[in-house]
């Protein structure tokens, strides 16, 4: 059997590696490390936790000690590429487990996180960088980065990075690297679009394939349960009251439904860290360590989680959701049964599932166990339970609606102001006038519609006066005279003088419309009410009526 020591690795790196507990090499780093150590680009196909990771770093490192020289600024030596910031924050610590007698810098770029700690880093140049793709390409373009001195560059699970839109990313930092490199290209799959990318970034490589991405752990007990929608939170509930689930990773389909299962289990007594695109990276780091060190016994999470997450000892894998590619599935049982263990994987299916779990059947080439749960009594019906607003902790908190003052309004009641009202508003004079009102009307009238109701009007209404009403009909007909709409009192005087003037119409009998007090003079053509039609087009005129001067 192959030793590390066989494959012709650095002597201190040997000393770490014996150090750390590892004397024999995974099939995919035996094969490729003494490819690596010639200097050839290499096309390696494997799952995660097959040991790729050392197959690539201990190579690199092996590299970098024997031609030691320094950094250049703003740039690195070796550049890895990453889909996720939780596998870039993996392969940083096997860097640094493994070179930590080698005097080397490593530094991490991912985004969710203050970018001026690691335009610090790239400042003074560092040996190792490990970054994701959108990060990198913005300090790319802001200057802060340059690569035109890299010597190795690694595509770590290139498939994921298709997935989730950054090959042209990945070929516009590519652009920026010397055409002498080495370059190493990891994928789980090979599609159409990965073949093609390897073709165009790699020359002449060896590949490597291991354990290919369609043969499930044969460590992993795997079994299927049939349950309706609706029951899955108490039948998962159920499954964990088991003790022998004390290290179990759950994955759902969605960001949302992640933090639901959560919310349901802390409600249940189960506490559980959530890692999704959502949380912060602070947030994720918390939880993940959590999980790691056992502080907390279940980790909820979406596929964000399901590659390069390497935690020790995960007994068990529970799909409350089926991924709707059946690779991601193998990539979750993937959590459990690592470095020799063994796990188990249980998949809680519904009746939409159902060709979810056919294309996983048909990618792994086995038949898995299940049990029906359908209709059990003993199971209730999962009860909606709404996830928590997000609320900006920078935001000052909002006042209690209990102790909140009552909105400043004029009071209609009296003309004086009230007690809630501010010291600057004025009293309002017609106040007295709108109670007189509503105490003959009963309610408030538009404004614009008041007739006039004032003392004077209504003594000269009770004596009679013909002049008044005919005066005032004449207003009410057409809109002129009486009130003004702020409620200020017009003279009638221009209403008395229109019934003159149609009197005196009546009288002529030439159809011709007297000259009164606001009509307009000189060459009207118009015919009708003066109100409805201009004086040059006959067309209507939706404009006010003139008001009459106050006498």
């Amino acid at each position: 059997m192959t030793q590390f020591s066989d494959l012709g690795l650095d002597q201190t790196i040997l000393k770490t590696l014996e150090t750390e507990g590892y004397s024999t090499p995974t099939p995919i780093q035996a094969k490729s490390i003494p490819a690596l150590l010639e200097g050839a680009d290499l096309l390696g196909i494997a799952q995660t936790g097959t040991g790729k990771t050392a197959a690539f770093a201990l190579p690199i490192l092996h590299h970098l000690t024997k031609n030691k020289k320094q950094a250049p600024q703003k740039g690195c030596r070796v550049l890895v590429l990453s889909p996720t910031r939780e596998l870039a924050s993996q392969i940083a610590a096997s860097f640094r487990t493994y070179g930590k007698n080698l005097n080397l810098s490593v530094a991490i770029v991912f985004g969710g996180v203050a970018a001026r700690p690691q335009i610090r880093s790239l400042s003074q140049g560092v040996d190792i960088l490990i970054a994701t793709p959108g990060r990198l390409q913005d300090h790319i373009r802001q200057g802060v980065a340059n690569l035109k001195d890299a010597e190795i560059l690694v595509l770590d699970e290139a498939d994921q990075m298709l997935d989730m839109g950054f090959v042209k990313p990945i070929r516009q930092i590519v652009s920026g690297l010397p055409k002498d490199r080495q370059t190493l290209f990891f994928s789980a799959t090979m599609p159409r679009e990965i073949k093609r990318l390897s073709q165009e970034f790699l020359n002449n490589p060896v590949e490597v394939t291991v354990t290919p991405v369609s043969s499930a752990a044969e460590r992993v007990d795997q079994r299927v349960i049939f349950i309706e929608t609706q029951k899955k939170r108490s039948l998962l509930t159920e499954l964990l009251g088991n003790e022998e689930l004390k290290h179990t990773m759950i994955f759902t389909r969605t960001k949302r439904g992640a933090d639901r299962v959560a919310l349901h289990l802390e409600a249940n007594g189960i506490q559980a860290g959530v890692i999704h695109g959502n949380k912060s990276q602070r947030q994720r780091e918390q939880a993940l360590n959590a999980f790691r060190n056992a502080n907390i016994r279940v980790l909820v999470a979406t596929d964000i989680a399901a590659r390069g997450i390497d935690v020790d000892n995960v007994s068990h894998v529970i799909n409350f959701d089926l991924p709707e590619t059946p690779e991601a599935y193998v990539h979750r049982i993937g959590r459990t049964a690592r470095a020799g263990a063994t796990g188990s994987a249980i998949s809680l299916c519904d009746g939409g599932e159902r060709k979810l779990l056919r294309a996983i059947e048909r990618l792994t080439k086995q038949s898995i166990d299940s049990a029906d749960r359908r209709n059990d009594d003993e199971l209730a019906i999962d009860v909606k339970i709404k996830t928590p607003r997000r609320v900006d902790p920078r935001r000052k908190p909002a006042r209690d609606r209990g102790e909140r003052s009552e909105p400043r309004r004029r009071q209609r009641s009296n003309g004086q102001a009230g007690d809630q009202r501010s010291s600057h508003t004025r009293a309002d004079p017609r106040a007295a006038e709108r109670e007189e009102r509503l105490e003959s009307n009963g309610k408030p009238r538009n404004s614009r519609r008041r007739k006039p109701k004032t003392a004077r009007n209504d003594a000269l209404r009770a004596a009679g006066d013909s002049s008044f009403n005919s005066a005032n009909d004449n207003n009410e007909r057409r809109g002129e005279g009486g009130k003004s709409r702020n409620g200020q009192e017009r003279s009638n005087a221009n209403g008395k003088k229109r019934t003159e003037a149609k009197q005196g119409e009546a009288k002529r009998g030439d159809g011709r419309k007297p000259k009164f007090a606001g009509q307009k003079r000189g060459g009207s053509k118009t015919t009708g009410n003066s109100k409805n039609h201009n004086h040059k087009g006959g067309r209507p005129n939706n404009r006010k009526p003139a008001r009459a001067k106050s006498a």
